[in-house]
């Protein structure tokens, strides 16, 4: 049962989200207002149960978002599973062995469909977990906007195309954001989701011991750092260990990645390249989310929601999933949950 605490902290957030009136293009964070009011205490209360023996769901479940969005629009399409019809985006390779979350979704869409039967989207749902995720970790609160319908469609071949990868020089982070219709403001907000969560050695390893095949570690590296993860990465280990992505407040949703980017204290090279990039634009706009958490809150709500507005599908496009892995009318989801959730966790390939 919920101490008083958390259910004091649960009443205030709703208040919260209930006050807010602002829409995004035509979606709105009022569209369940009449048709599912428990939506977002339902979507909450089954985030933190999960928390509370997962203390990586709230940035696993950013990460969901993330990757859902980048791929044909925020439509729930990264959930669907592989069917005779269905060309999992599970399996892409920045997917594959390390999203998670994904039996929390459909634990809260059964939660959903008890109170509100075929009314709320998976698309709409994973968007409120995401900003739950953030709350959960310390971060800001938004009104999410909502209306989404699922797709019927997955594209695995666009999600190796357009996710962006780990080892992405600047000029390329901000290609793929751009191709979105996200800006260099964007592109630093949200890679501020990396001040919580974990990456596989995989995924940074170059950095330590042959960053672009000089034979040398990457110099934008601190010296410091890089024993510490040489520890956790050996250089010819069979095992891909996992490491946080933010050394001082690992768990912790705050401003305190763009502080380690000035100390070079970056753990992948796409989070160094936005502070180490000679004379870049993003440089500014680092000291600014380092020197202000506030700042740093504000452009991050903003610009998840703007993320959230991708490519939505409205009205009568797509459908309404009855269940997040399968679309409606397919045998093969009849009383199936997903059965990927690894053990690994906004571009790392973990989380």
């Amino acid at each position: 049962m919920c101490s008083m605490r958390v259910v004091v902290w649960c009443a205030l957030i709703f208040v919260i989200h209930v006050g807010f009136s602002v829409s995004n293009a035509e979606l709105s964070p009022t569209f369940y207002s009449q048709t599912c009011p428990l939506l977002y205490n339902t979507v909450f209360g089954v985030i933190f149960g999960a928390s509370l023996t997962d203390n990586r769901i709230g940035a696993s479940l950013v990460r969901l978002h993330f990757h859902d969005c980048f791929v044909q629009g925020c439509d729930g399409s990264i959930l669907l599973n592989n069917t005779a019809t269905i060309e999992s985006e599970q399996d892409a390779i920045p997917n594959k062995n390390s999203i998670r979350g994904l039996d929390v979704v459909n634990n809260i869409k059964a939660a959903v469909e008890k109170i509100c039967p075929a009314t709320v989207s998976c698309a709409d749902i994973l968007a409120i977990a995401a900003e739950v995720g953030s709350v959960l970790g310390g971060g800001p609160s938004w009104p999410v906007p909502l209306g989404r319908r699922d797709s019927l469609t997955a594209n695995q071949t666009l999600a190796n195309r357009n996710l962006p990868a780990p080892f992405f020089t600047l000029d390329q982070l901000k290609a793929a954001f751009a191709v979105q219709g996200l800006n260099t403001t964007d592109l630093v907000a949200l890679s501020g989701a990396h001040t919580f969560g974990r990456a596989h050695c995989g995924t940074f390893i170059s950095r330590l011991y042959n960053f672009n095949n000089t034979g040398n570690p990457d110099p934008t590296l601190n010296t410091t750092y890089l024993l510490t993860l040489r520890e956790t990465c050996p250089q010819n280990a069979t095992v891909d260990n996992l490491t946080n992505l933010d050394l001082t407040t690992p768990d912790r949703l705050d401003n305190k990645y763009y502080s380690n980017l000035q100390q070079l204290n970056g753990l992948l090279q796409s989070d160094q390249e936005l502070f180490s990039t000679p004379g870049a634009d993003t440089i500014s706009l680092v000291n600014s989310f380092s020197s202000s958490q506030s700042v740093f809150f504000s452009n991050f709500a903003a610009s998840m929601i703007k993320m959230g507005n991708i490519g939505v599908l409205e009205g009568t496009k797509g459908e309404i999933r009855l269940q997040c892995n399968f679309v409606n009318g397919d045998s093969s989801g009849l009383g199936s949950v997903a059965s990927k959730d690894p053990k690994d966790n906004l571009l790392a390939q973990s989380k």
